[in-house]
């Protein structure tokens, strides 16, 4: 992972951890489990994913969506509610039984697979399963707010953000109950033993501010997919990404994370281990299909409203609050605004009558896009660059491949320069295996502009010994034709997605 995620990864390991949900009597049938974050060990305060308690409010999950609700009290849910709080080793732990003759090897002790306690090698049994208790159940209104602004119409319909795929079988019932609890999260107070409390400690976290971090800005996203099953195998996973895309407190990252990792966090790189955001949804679908992004709800409003419904239940809400972790700059002092690549900017949105897609501007007056989104016989094209959103500016195709070509381009004159707009300077060497990104107007095309995805150039495809064409293992969306593809380290232009 190199230096740069060095600090980042122990932070989010070892803040890491899955939280069970089950009712006593039952601790098999029926249990719910997801990611979640500690924010304070001693004493312990966990954030995790509200999802796992819908099956034990007491008003169902409609209480997540009456007028007003902006946060629930602990005694929302059934008394039966068993709440178990699990996370990896500390300095003074192990997560791993040591085989029988060979205490330096040690086999993972899955769900279901010869239960029993986890034993330090030659030490007592460790326990780590930690009871827990509900403190509050809480969602960001802003969040709310911009996912109805952009999910709420009838052409958001063919979206979709359960943890199956859609030809799963699902009930209506179960998949409105995931849609209602999308942005809801639970705050658990954590009671360790006496004497394992000595030993638990863990990094201090400090949170982001919104909106500090500029798309592709890279992100470090820890989960355990499957949450309760197997985690000695699947406890604090991570996976990379950028920040692809954010209106308000709701984000979008191409960091690939699996059902179970709802309520995990993530990270930035710099400052180290600071923590951005939560994941909301590890899987969206759009037209019945995986976009390769995951909903992430931003850290900094989340904990706000931690504190604020904190204050109204609980009369010792201002020690409970004083755990909650801070911001960056307070009290830490720590750069962290990055203005971004400016070579995203050189992205432009280009509408064709009813066709849209992205373009690339190579020249004040001229811009680069597919045929199928200008075509040919195309009389006029609008082109809206994302340095403002206002600006619009009106050109004409001067040059598209036939149909027949296996090239898709087409080259846009416009009527006036570009203003503020930086012009790419097109590659002349292509490294197999670089870091990549692709700039388009993809998933929410307009009203959020363009998003930024990452990965790698994974093949470079030539004609007598002359680069041709490319494969990268960059999320692509439907509305990123046409948009540049960069050199994420040099900025140089690569080509563009059809």
């Amino acid at each position: 992972m190199g230096r740069q995620w060095g600090p980042a990864m122990r932070v989010a390991e070892q803040t890491g951890c899955v939280v069970s949900a089950s009712r006593v009597g039952q601790p098999e049938a029926g249990s719910w489990s997801c990611s979640g974050v500690i924010l304070s060990r001693s004493p312990g305060l966990v954030l995790c994913h509200g999802g796992i308690l819908t099956p034990f409010l007491r008003a169902g999950s409609g209480a997540l969506t009456a007028a007003g609700a902006a946060f629930l009290p602990g005694d929302s849910c059934v008394e039966e509610l068993r709440l178990h709080v699990q996370w990896g080793p500390t300095a003074a732990s192990s997560t791993c039984r040591p085989e029988r003759g060979r205490p330096w090897l040690c086999t993972p002790q899955c769900a279901g697979l010869e239960p029993g306690p986890l034993a330090r090698p030659g030490g007592p049994p460790l326990q780590l399963l930690h009871p827990a208790e509900l403190l509050l159940l809480l969602s960001c209104p802003a969040f709310q707010a911009h996912f109805a602004h952009l999910f709420g119409s009838e052409s958001a319909e063919q979206w979709r953000f359960a943890s199956t795929a859609p030809d799963a079988e699902m009930s209506e019932e179960e998949e409105e109950d995931q849609l209602r609890a999308l942005g809801w999260f639970a705050l658990l107070r954590v009671r360790p033993r006496p004497e394992e409390e000595a030993n638990e400690r863990g990094p201090r976290v400090a949170v982001a501010p919104l909106g500090t971090l500029p798309k592709g800005a890279p992100l470090l996203a820890c989960g355990s997919p499957f949450g309760a099953f197997c985690p000695d195998i699947f406890l604090n996973t991570f996976s990379r990404g950028v920040l692809s895309n954010a209106t308000g407190p709701l984000l979008l990252t191409d960091a690939r994370c699996l059902p179970g990792s709802e309520g995990g966090g993530v990270f930035a790189a710099r400052p180290p281990g600071v923590l951005v955001a939560l994941v909301a949804a590890p899987l969206c679908w759009k037209s019945r299909e995986w976009v390769g992004l995951t909903l992430l709800c931003a850290a900094a409003p989340l904990l706000r409203a931690a504190r604020a419904a904190l204050g109204r239940l609980h009369p010792c809400a201002a020690s409970l609050a004083a755990l909650l972790p801070p911001e960056v700059g307070a009290p830490w002092v720590l750069p962290l605004r990055d203005p971004g690549p400016p070579w995203a900017a050189a992205a432009v949105l280009v509408e064709c009558g009813t066709v849209w897609g992205s373009g690339v501007v190579v020249a004040p007056r001229l811009v680069v896009t597919c045929r199928h989104v200008a075509p040919r016989e195309a009389s006029r094209v609008l082109v809206r660059p994302t340095t403002s959103k206002s600006a619009k500016i009106w050109g004409h195709v001067v040059f598209a491949t036939r149909e027949t070509s296996p090239y898709d381009i087409a080259v846009v004159s416009l009527e006036e320069d570009l203003e503020g707009v930086p012009i790419p300077v097109p590659t002349e060497h292509f490294h197999k295996g670089e870091a990549v990104s692709v700039v388009g107007f993809g998933v929410f095309g307009q009203a959020c502009g363009p998003s930024v995805t990452s990965g790698i150039l994974s093949a470079v495809v030539q004609v007598d010994e002359t680069p041709v064409m490319l494969q990268t293992t960059c999320a692509v969306h439907g509305g990123s034709s046409g948009g540049p593809l960069f050199s994420t380290y040099s900025g140089d232009l690569l080509g563009k997605p059809t």
